[in-house]
C-alpha cells in the first residue's frame, strides 16, 4: 500500500488517467456515471485514499485544461502536479487513437447544403479581455503543460476537429445572411479551405450589405484561452485585407461551440511566437 505524501508510480497514474477519461467520455456523451463508485473502485485498486484521488482528478483537468481538452465539470483544475502526470496523459490521448471529441450531431460528411439551420448555430461573445481574471490554474503550471503537450499542434494535426470546425461557420454564415434577407449572399457562401489551402482563409462570405468576409477558422475543444497556430501565408493575407480578413476562434467544440471574432492586426489580440525556422544549406 502506497504511504501519505508516496510520489505516484506510472501504473497509478495509468489507472487513474484511463478512470478519469472514461468517465469524461460519460459526460461528454450525456450518459449518467458515479463519481462515488468510481473513486471507491480506484481506491480497491491502487490503495489511495478518496481525497487524494480527488485531488488527482482535479489534476488531471489541470493537464487537459493545459492540452486544450475539455475536462469533467465536477474536478476544478488544480495545480501542483510532477510532470509524470503530464507524460500519463499524453499516453492516453497518444495511444486512443478514437480519442477525438466533436460536438454531437456534427457530421463532416454530410453536405453543409443539407444541413443548413435557419437560426445561427454559434454564440459569438467578445474576445477574452487581456488578464481579465486569474487563469483556473497558476500560470507556470499552465505553461509547463502546454510546452510539454503543444496544445497548437495537436488541434493544427486534427484535421476531423479542424473540418467539423469549418463546417460550422460555413453554416453559421449562410443562416446569418438568410436571416438578415440575403438568401442572394447566402448562395453564393463557399468553404475555401476545400478548393485552394492557399487560399489564406478558410470560408468566403459576406456582410449583409454585400461586402466581402474572408473567414480564417481555428477551432478547439479546449477552453477559450488555447494557444493556436497561424500561418505565415494566414498572417499576410490577413494584413493585406483587414476589412475582408477575420479570425473565427471556435472552442469548446466538443461540448457546444462557442466563438469570438479577432481582426487584424493580429498582434493587437495575441503574441505571436515563432515555432520554426526555414532552413537552406549554406
Amino acid at each position: 500500500m502506497p504511504e501519505r505524501g508516496d510520489d505516484w508510480s506510472d501504473l497509478e497514474i495509468d489507472l487513474a488517467v484511463a478512470d478519469y477519461f472514461s468517465m469524461l467520455i460519460n459526460e461528454l456523451n450525456g450518459t449518467k456515471y458515479n463519481k462515488a463508485a468510481h473513486n471507491r473502485e480506484l481506491q480497491r485498486t491502487i490503495g489511495r485514499s478518496k481525497g487524494s484521488i480527488e485531488f488527482k482528478h482535479q489534476n488531471i483537468s489541470a493537464v487537459l485544461l493545459g492540452l486544450g481538452q475539455p475536462w469533467i465539470t465536477g474536478y476544478k483544475p488544480a495545480s501542483n502536479f510532477q510532470n509524470s502526470l503530464i507524460l500519463g496523459v499524453l499516453r492516453l490521448l497518444d495511444e486512443r487513437a478514437d480519442w477525438n471529441p466533436i460536438e454531437k450531431g456534427t457530421n463532416i460528411s454530410e453536405p453543409a447544403n443539407q444541413t443548413l439551420l435557419e437560426n445561427q448555430l454559434l454564440w459569438i461573445g467578445p474576445p477574452p479581455a487581456f488578464q481579465n481574471k486569474p487563469p483556473p490554474i497558476q500560470p507556470e503550471t499552465l505553461d509547463r503543460v502546454i510546452d510539454l503537450g503543444d496544445p497548437a499542434g495537436r488541434d493544427a494535426r486534427n484535421r476531423q476537429l479542424g473540418d467539423a470546425g469549418e463546417k460550422c461557420v460555413l453554416e453559421h454564415e449562410v443562416a446569418t445572411l438568410r436571416n438578415a434577407g440575403r438568401i442572394d449572399l447566402a448562395n453564393q457562401v463557399r468553404w475555401t479551405a476545400q478548393e485552394n489551402m492557399a487560399a489564406g482563409y478558410d470560408i468566403f462570405s459576406y456582410f449583409p450589405d454585400g461586402r466581402e468576409r474572408w473567414i480564417e477558422v481555428k477551432t478547439t475543444s479546449g477552453w477559450e484561452r488555447t494557444p493556436f497556430h497561424i500561418s505565415r501565408n494566414e498572417c499576410l493575407v490577413a494584413d493585406h485585407n483587414r476589412e475582408k480578413w477575420t479570425l473565427m476562434r471556435l472552442y469548446d467544440f466538443s461540448r457546444g461551440p462557442k466563438a469570438f471574432e479577432l481582426r487584424p492586426p493580429l498582434n493587437n489580440h495575441v503574441a505571436l511566437t515563432p515555432t520554426g525556422f526555414l532552413a537552406h544549406l549554406r
